[in-house]
């Protein structure tokens, strides 16, 4: 499994991003039965260019914490039959890994939500990466049942890796 980090805001945490979000991410993958080596590109980024980012992709004129840019339609959350049978789009011919997909994280909202909800900024982080890989797998919240499922599978995930409030 390949992580790129990309940060574009030059601010500096008291926990590597970059292992934290490989654990995030394996421990997600491990969770979801996923049978391949997998990268996933993540930019950590301001409120202006989310905001941007969500009106060009979106149509939603404001800034949110994370967005998520999949690589695979997933016909069903971590379905992963759709790639045996197209592996040529979405396994990245020069590393052999399945290209899941780009994760953005808006860095002033993510530490105030650490704030705001009362703990940590590892934790913050930990939790979007989660949610956002869930994404990228096929999963949404858009249903009280599917937002259900994945609170469920990001605080399980957060809770092995021993990622609390």
């Amino acid at each position: 499994m390949t992580v790129f980090i990309e940060n574009e805001t030059g601010c500096e945490f008291p926990f590597s991003c970059q292992q934290v979000a490989e654990d995030v991410i394996c421990k997600v993958l491990e969770q979801e039965n996923c049978p391949y080596d997998a990268e996933v590109n993540i930019v950590l980024t301001g409120e202006y260019e989310i905001r941007e980012t969500n009106r060009n992709f979106r149509n939603i004129d404001s800034v949110t914490d994370v967005l998520s840019f999949p690589a695979i339609d997933f016909e069903a959350p971590a379905d992963y039959t759709i790639i045996g049978e197209r592996a040529d789009e979405f396994i990245n011919p020069d590393t052999d890994l399945l290209m899941l997909g780009d994760i953005m994280i808006c860095i002033p909202r993510m530490l105030l939500q650490a704030k705001e909800y009362g703990h940590g900024v590892r934790r913050e982080y930990a939790f979007l990466i989660a949610h956002s890989l869930l994404h990228l797998l096929g999963y949404d919240h858009m249903e009280a049942e599917d937002a259900a499922v994945m609170e469920q599978k990001q605080e399980q995930v957060l809770e092995q890796l021993n990622i609390t409030r």
